[in-house]
Order: C-alpha cells, then sequence, then structure tokens
C-alpha cells in the first residue's frame, strides 16, 4: 500500500486482469518456497528490528489539526510520511540489529527525531501526539473533505464504497467508565473511510526465514488479545467512553465492504484475524487471492513466472498491492531487496504511545515473547484453539486488564496475572536468545511488569482522568480536551505510563 497509485477508474478487463497478476504471483511464491529461492532459506536471518509509528496532528487547543501537508513540508525529513487522514502522518523506522545495546541506541534515536519533528511541527502552530486513538475527534472530523491529498486514499475510499453500495456504519457499545455509570454506545454512519484514520498504530515487522514463517506467524496470533490488554491506548471516539482498545472494532467496521446481506452469508471482512492456524506462509497468500476481490488492481506488464524462468526475483507488484489491501492483524510481507527476496511477519494490533519508552517496551515484549514461543518445546497453537485467540483479541481490546482470557494449562485468567506468571519470564528468555542486552531486558520488560502490577495503561490513564475531570464538574467535550492536554504534556516528560498520576 506504500505504492503511489494515480487516480482512474477500473474496468472489468482491469480487474481480470490484476487477478491474472495476483493468481500468478501466488504461483511464483509456491515456486519460490520449492526452490529455496528467498534469501533467508536454510538460516536464521540476522535479528532486525524494523517500525512504523502513527502520529496524530493536533493544534494548541488540542483539537484535531487537518494539517499533515504543512507539518510535512516543515519537519522535511523523508522518515515521516502521509497517513490517510490530514490529521495523521507516520514516521517509519529503519531496520535496525535487535542485539546487544542497540535495542536502546534506537529508543534514542527515535526519541530525537520525534523531538525534533515536534519543533517543527509547532512552527506551523501545530503538535505530535502519540495515542492510539485521537480523543477529541468527532462525526464532522470523518468527511471526505479531510482525506490525505495522496490520490491513493482518495481511490481507496471510493472502491471501498463502491464495494460496499451504501454508507458505512459504526456501532460499538462501551465498557462503563466508572461503577457509577452506564455503558455508552457509538452509533453513526459516515460516507467515508476517514474512521479508518483515527486507528492510529504501532506496527512492527519481523523479517523471518520461510520455513520459520508459520511458528512465528501462528506465535503472534496466539499473544494477540494479550499484547492489547497489556498496551490499551485507545478508549475515547466521537465523545463516547468505548472500549480500551477501540482501534480494534472501529478498524474492522471502517474498512469493511461487505453490505448486510453479504455478511449474513459469511463473507469473509478485509479486517480479518483469520481462521486456522497455518503451515506455511503460501497458505495466507494463497486465502487472500481465494477470497478477496481487488480494491485496486494496478497492473503492471510483467510475469512473474516468467521473470523466475529468467533467473530472476520478481517484484510480485499486484500481489503485494493485494496483500496491502488485505488488512489482517498479523499480515505476511513478501519484499525484495538488492534483488533478494525475503519475508516478514507485521504486527498491527498495537496502538501508538503513550511515550517512546512504553512504544519501545511493547515492542521488545512482542519480539521477545513470539521468540519465546517459537522456541518452546511445545508449539502454544497446539494446546489451544484458534477461536480461543480470537475470542481473547476481543476480549481484550474491550475489557482491557480486567478481561478473562484463554490460556492453555491454565485456563480463564486475567492478562496481568498470566504476564507476571507465565510471559514475562518467556520474553526475557526470547530476548535474550535474539542477544538483547541485560540493561535493555531490564528496562523494557521492566515497563510491562509496572502496567501489570500498578494495573495502569494508557487506557485506564485516560479513563480515569476523564472521569476525575467528570466528577469535579467538567462536561465531557472539556474533560476530553483537558485530559489531553495533561497527556501531551505526560507524553513529553517521557516517564512509563504506569507511573502517570492523574
Amino acid at each position: 500500500m506504500g505504492a503511489e497509485v494515480d487516480h482512474q477508474k477500473f474496468s472489468g478487463a482491469d480487474r481480470v486482469r490484476f487477478r491474472s497478476r495476483v493468481s500468478k504471483g501466488t504461483d511464483a511464491i509456491a515456486r519460490m518456497l520449492a526452490d529455496g529461492l528467498f534469501t533467508d532459506h536454510g538460516r536464521p536471518p540476522e535479528p532486525l528490528l524494523g517500525m512504523e509509528v502513527e502520529l496524530n496532528l493536533i493544534d494548541g487547543d488540542a483539537e484535531p489539526a487537518m494539517a499533515n501537508t504543512r507539518v510535512l513540508e516543515a519537519i522535511a525529513d523523508p522518515d515521516f510520511q502521509t497517513e490517510l487522514g490530514q490529521f495523521n502522518i507516520e514516521i517509519n523506522v529503519s531496520p535496525r540489529p535487535f542485539v546487544g545495546g542497540d535495542t536502546v541506541s534506537l529508543e534514542q534515536m527515535l526519541r530525537t527525531s520525534l523531538n525534533r519533528a515536534e519543533a517543527r511541527a509547532a512552527s506551523t502552530g501545530n503538535h505530535l501526539l502519540m495515542i492510539g486513538m485521537l480523543p477529541t475527534l468527532r462525526h464532522e472530523h470523518f468527511a471526505g473533505q479531510w482525506i490525505s491529498t495522496n490520490p491513493r486514499y482518495g481511490l481507496l475510499n471510493e472502491q471501498i464504497f463502491a464495494a460496499r453500495g451504501e454508507d458505512l456504519e459504526i456501532d460499538i457499545s462501551g465498557v462503563p467508565l466508572s461503577d457509577r455509570m452506564n455503558a455508552e454506545r457509538l452509533l453513526t454512519t459516515t460516507d467515508s473511510i476517514l474512521p479508518e484514520a483515527a486507528c492510529t498504530s504501532l506496527q512492527l515487522h519481523l523479517r523471518v526465514a520461510p520455513e520459520d514463517f508459520a511458528a512465528h506467524w501462528n506465535a503472534a496470533q496466539a499473544i494477540a488479545g494479550i499484547q492489547v490488554a497489556l498496551a490499551g491506548n485507545s478508549p475515547f471516539l466521537a465523545g463516547k467512553a468505548l472500549w480500551h482498545e477501540t482501534r480494534i472494532p472501529v478498524f474492522e467496521q471502517a474498512t469493511d465492504t461487505r453490505p448486510l446481506e453479504l455478511k449474513n452469508q459469511g463473507v469473509r471482512p478485509r479486517v480479518w484475524f483469520g481462521e486456522r492456524w497455518i503451515n506455511t506462509i503460501f497458505d495466507l497468500f494463497e486465502e487472500n487471492t481465494r477470497y478477496f476481490p481487488a480494491l485496486l488492481p494496478v497492473s503492471t506488464d510483467v510475469d512473474p513466472i516468467a521473470e523466475l524462468d529468467e533467473g530472476r526475483i520478481p517484484n510480485l507488484d499486484e500481489l503485494r498491492m493485494h496483500n496491502g489491501t488485505v488488512y489482517r492483524w498479523n499480515r505476511p510481507v513478501y519484499d525484495v531487496v538488492d534483488g533478494q527476496a525475503h519475508l516478514r511477519v507485521e504486527n498491527r494490533v498495537l496502538p501508538a504511545g503513550p511515550t517512546v519508552v512504553d512504544v519501545m517496551a511493547n515492542s521488545a515484549f512482542y519480539y521477545g515473547l513470539v521468540r519465546g514461543l517459537v522456541e518452546a518445546d511445545r508449539p502454544l497453537w497446539s494446546q489451544m484453539s484458534f477461536d480461543a485467540a480470537r475470542e481473547n483479541l476481543a476480549a481484550g481490546a474491550q475489557w482491557g486488564l480486567d478481561s478473562q482470557v484463554y490460556w492453555p494449562t491454565i485456563g480463564w485468567v486475567s492478562p496481568d496475572e498470566l504476564t507476571l506468571r507465565r510471559l514475562l519470564p518467556l520474553a526475557e528468555k526470547g530476548l535474550t536468545s535474539f542477544g538483547v542486552s541485560e540493561k535493555a531486558k531490564r528496562r523494557y520488560l521492566g515497563v510491562i511488569e509496572g502496567r501489570c502490577v500498578t494495573k495502569q495503561t494508557g487506557s485506564v490513564w485516560q479513563r480515569k482522568a476523564v472521569d476525575a475531570r467528570e466528577q469535579a464538574g467538567e462536561s465531557r467535550e472539556q474533560a476530553l480536551h483537558g485530559m489531553l492536554l495533561d497527556y501531551k504534556t505526560l507524553m513529553h516528560e517521557g516517564e512509563p505510563v504506569h507511573n502517570w498520576p492523574l
């Protein structure tokens, strides 16, 4: 989806041609797997940490700032790029070694880069905010006029609504803000996909050998519910207190190409957890080809099978474009660098923020836990059903640390108790296997431990802060704006969120 796409109209012939090219790309993947043509075939790659952090833009009053073009011009750094909404930008962190002291140096680099970008954004009267969902976004901010000017976003918007044939409906019942209050509900319709832009995430990339891909993807799926429970940072949207990680249901609904009739028929959604454990990455690309029609059927004249016959590694542009419009929470990535192909798992369940150290802690916990599970004597996914992993994601997103998740040999348990008893030692073992320094392990896993002990995530802090302001007599709108300004101050101070005061 990072490719530039000109605004255009697609014909039926375009779609047929694109489908054929995607199918050939899938065949090419199968052949490359069989012939050992991936760079990392037969050996584990050097552990690299790559991430994308999506950011929100606000003005001095904590209102969404529709200013990404002006802010990006001021930042003038190619690592910062546009995103779907005019109130979004993104920083892409180039892959770096995940060994020794390099993990802590990445934190320092990210903090320096964000501080410099914030100073330049401030010169335009705007500010950067790392948060899973901007609490001051309202329904009027979802109007199509606020889609970024990059043509691919407008084209994607058109194609999703052409597939649906009707407006999008967002319908989410929340978790009560306090014992004194009833659950709130957000029910709204929109004629654009901009609610998707409300979902600002931390996306983590892990390069893996082809024969190890299935184990890493299965492990990432198995822990998704734990990740969102421990890292929730998206409790408010359009003035409503919703889930601890409201990004999950909003993203699922905001990019849904299915009208009600297709949902009733069991047609798969484009934001998809999946439906089974896998044996090879080919399983995922084959599902994408079989189940999902093209959204952006832009074709080249390159035949990937002919490329292989000529001894060249194909770019598979059509397969990659199609793969980028199937929004799996853990997505397979095929990439070619310097003429050599490799595979990555892209983890997409985490929210952005609250601080740089929280982002690094979430990253280290994910990488370490996945590695620990992959190297375990018995695969976790052989001990639990895929449905249990899917239900854990929904529960962790909705209830956060108050949820109950299923875990083999334990049964039903809270995410914080599970993490303290089982998962932190496993994550530490995995980070040790990666070669991460003792200093980095103590620093980042200590943050995760702190959240579990204090039972305070970004979402918990936001909810408590708004509730306290409302008890003091503020309206919901005043409370959200005041909380967000406090959040901005604490984000810049840099203490991990479990230490934030109210």
